[in-house]
C-alpha cells in the first residue's frame, strides 16, 4: 500500500471526521481519480510532437495515454477535425496513490521558486486542477528523449461536497497550498 493511502486511512479520515462532524467513515471525502492532460498545440505542424508528449505521459503515469483529437476543424489554427491535439491519462486506485506520493514528495519540491500550489484551482464542486509548466520535474523523464519542455494539467476528482472539504482533504494528504 502506498504511503499516501496509508496516511489517508490513518490520519486523514479521523481528522476530517472530527473537523466536519461526519457520523460514518464512509462520508469522509476521498480522491476518486487523478487526470493528467497535456495539450500539444504544435501537433498539426509537427506530427512527431505528439509522440514526445506520449512518451512523457507514459513515463510519468506508468500507463498508456489516450490521444485526444480535435472535435471540429478550425481554419485559423490550421486544425482539422480528428487530428491529434494532446494526450491524457486517468489514474485510479494504486497508480493514483503512487502518483500522488511522487508528486508531493519528489516533483513539487524540485520546482524552481516553489511556494506551494495555488488555492484558486477549485471548481465549486470539490475538484481541484493545477498546472505544471515543465514535465521534467518528474525524475522518470529523460530530458534527452524530449524535443522540448512541455507543461501539463493535473486534475484531482474528489467526492467532497464543496471546496472547503476538498481543500482540507488535499492539504491533509500532503499537497502544499500557498499561504
Amino acid at each position: 500500500m502506498s504511503r499516501v493511502a496509508e496516511r489517508y486511512k490513518r490520519d486523514v479520515v479521523p481528522a476530517l471526521m472530527e473537523q466536519f462532524k461526519y457520523s460514518s467513515p464512509m462520508e469522509v471525502p476521498r480522491v476518486v481519480k487523478v487526470v493528467l492532460n497535456a495539450g500539444v498545440g504544435e501537433a498539426s505542424a509537427n506530427p512527431k510532437a505528439i509522440q514526445f508528449a506520449d512518451y512523457a505521459m507514459r513515463r510519468i503515469s506508468g500507463q498508456k495515454p489516450m490521444i485526444t483529437r480535435a472535435r471540429k476543424s478550425i481554419a485559423s489554427f490550421k486544425l482539422r477535425q480528428g487530428s491529434p491535439v494532446g494526450c491524457m491519462v486517468t489514474l485510479r486506485n494504486r497508480r493514483m496513490y503512487d502518483f500522488l506520493d511522487r508528486l508531493i514528495s519528489v516533483a513539487l519540491p524540485r520546482l524552481r521558486d516553489f511556494r506551494g500550489v495555488p488555492k484558486k484551482g477549485f471548481d465549486g464542486n470539490g475538484n481541484y486542477t493545477m498546472g505544471l509548466k515543465e514535465q521534467i520535474v518528474f525524475p522518470e523523464i529523460d530530458i534527452d528523449k524530449l524535443d522540448k519542455i512541455r507543461g501539463m494539467d493535473i486534475s484531482f476528482v474528489t467526492t467532497a461536497k464543496n471546496d472547503d472539504e476538498a481543500r482540507e482533504l488535499l492539504r491533509l494528504l500532503g499537497l502544499p497550498f500557498r499561504k
